[in-house]
């Protein structure tokens, strides 16, 4: 099969001189050209020094910098996968993703990680010298790809409270930038910023992926810094920007923000967390939309978006699927629901990950003929919005009624007095479980008041028994709520686990 995977190639063909990528912190570019060259010479590199093939896995180990993208346009031309690892995670954690991996090759960045440690019996590299790379002008290499062969193995929390390495294929990498550019209109003139994870689906497949293949131009960050981002998006004048709810609420707290123009920016692009409604209302007094969307390693992750029109008519909503994008809402038996009705969230298409690597029963439970099980429950309304109620494991039982804690979160962010809200269940005498809310407040407020609030707009065996005031919510590495964390240190506290 004939190699149609290498975008570098492609666009050092069609504007070799344009600038691809940029790092925020040196203000070094490299040009599309730059690129496709150090991507032959690396894979040339990588053959010969290391014998590595086809199907051989190299993982990384380091902050967001430029030469990550030399290494993903290597893969594309010959055929190694990429194991992005998260450089915060202890040694015993690290070990068991290179293990599990089988990792030939571990590059990593000496400025934030000490490889000294790790016992897996691998090649170790420093990742920094992989930049001089751009100064070659080797022959290409080409190598014969199949389109459900892996270019990454993303790994996710895995129920079972192992990590889960998610094969992501060339084939999904085509589709999901496909799906994106068509929902958000991205071509060789969209210009933006990436500062999510590049260990995370987020840093990769939301918008760094799609833009260079679309030949656009990315301007890299090591990490969320909201002033420098902020700085950026005006400096650089951004097409699009994308982010969680988290980093929005912290650009959106700098003093300068409201003095500040970022009207030009065609939207803002939101997943991670449904964003309360009154911080879409500081960025939409700005004139700047906000698009809200879903997505999954699994999956995409591009699946859902909201248009801007929608953000507060429809607020609380993922969303519409994106074009190559099929859904369903099911019950137990994977019968669809009708509308306004909870159920599982199932997704089929092109962009379905084949399974996850060295876990047949995994992607056997996971996968459906052709469709996989998100795990959300969600609701779709009669004008074909969708709605994700809560994970089926966060779900609890209070009374032999099922209550889903992101729909009384939402609720709670509502309020004028509440700036953040994470709420789970906790074990109770009579009902059995019961709501516990933990709630950080931006203005005073009484948990009387809230309650009292909670009773006006949900059902009664909605309402959290308890409310607690807390100074901050603990987040993980890509701005999500640690629930589990919360949970679990909010029972033992109490002596209930």
């Amino acid at each position: 099969m004939i190699n149609t995977f290498d975008w570098f190639q492609k666009w050092s063909e069609y504007t070799p001189d344009k600038i691809a990528l940029k790092d925020a912190e040196s203000g070094s570019s490299l040009t599309y050209k730059q690129i496709n060259n150090a991507s032959n010479s690396i894979a040339h590199y990588l053959k010969d020094k290391h014998q590595l093939k086809k199907g051989d896995r190299i993982a990384i180990i380091a902050e967001n910098d430029l030469t990550q993208v030399l290494l993903f346009g290597a893969a594309q031309k010959m055929g190694i996968i990429l194991v992005p690892i998260n450089y915060r995670l202890a040694h015993a954690e690290v070990e068991f993703l290179l293990d599990n991996s089988e990792s030939a090759l571990v590059l990593y960045d000496e400025n934030c990680y000490d490889v000294h440690a790790l016992k897996h019996k691998a090649t170790y590299e420093p990742i920094a010298p992989f930049i001089h790379f751009v100064d070659d002008e080797g022959p290409d290499y080409t190598a014969q790809l199949h389109e459900d062969e892996p270019i990454f193995i993303l790994y996710t929390s895995g129920t079972t409270g192992f990590p889960k390495g998610t094969l992501y294929t060339h084939k999904m990498l085509f589709w999901n930038s496909i799906n994106t550019a068509l929902s958000l209109v991205i071509s060789s003139a969209t210009k933006t910023l990436n500062c999510m994870p590049l260990f995370h689906t987020g840093g990769w497949n939301v918008l760094l992926a799609p833009v260079l293949h679309h030949g656009g131009t990315i301007i890299m960050f090591k990490k969320f810094d909201a002033e420098k981002i902020l700085q950026s998006i005006v400096a650089e004048k951004l097409d699009l920007f994308m982010g969680v709810p988290t980093m929005l609420k912290m650009i959106a707290e700098l003093p300068e923000f409201e003095s500040t123009d970022i009207s030009f920016l065609n939207y803002i692009i939101v997943g991670g967390e449904s964003m309360p409604v009154g911080l879409i209302r500081k960025y939409h007094k700005k004139n700047v939309p906000i698009r809200q969307g879903y997505g999954l390693t699994e999956v995409g992750p591009n699946l859902t978006s909201l248009h801007q029109s929608m953000a507060e008519k429809k607020q609380g909503s993922i969303g519409k699927p994106n074009f190559y994008v099929q859904v369903r809402v099911v019950d137990d038996n994977g019968h669809k629901l009708p509308p306004n009705t909870p159920g599982e969230l199932w997704i089929s298409g092109p962009m379905v990950t084949p399974g996850y690597w060295k876990n047949p029963k995994a992607s056997k439970d996971s996968i459906s003929d052709r469709w996989f099980k998100t795990g959300d429950v969600a609701i779709m309304d009669e004008e074909g919005f969708i709605f994700i109620v809560d994970r089926k494991k966060h779900m609890y039982i209070s009374g032999g009624e099922n209550v889903y804690p992101v729909e009384v979160e939402r609720v709670l962010l509502q309020h004028e007095a509440i700036n953040e809200a994470v709420v789970f269940g906790i074990p109770h005498e009579k009902w059995g479980e019961c709501g516990a809310a933990l709630v950080v407040k931006g203005k005073e407020v009484s948990s009387e008041e809230i309650r009292n609030y909670c009773l006006d707009n949900l059902a009664k065996f909605k309402v959290p028994s308890e409310i607690h005031f807390i100074e901050s919510v603990p987040k993980g590495d890509t701005g999500k709520i640690d629930r589990k964390t919360m949970k679990k240190s909010f029972l033992a506290e109490r002596n209930l686990i």
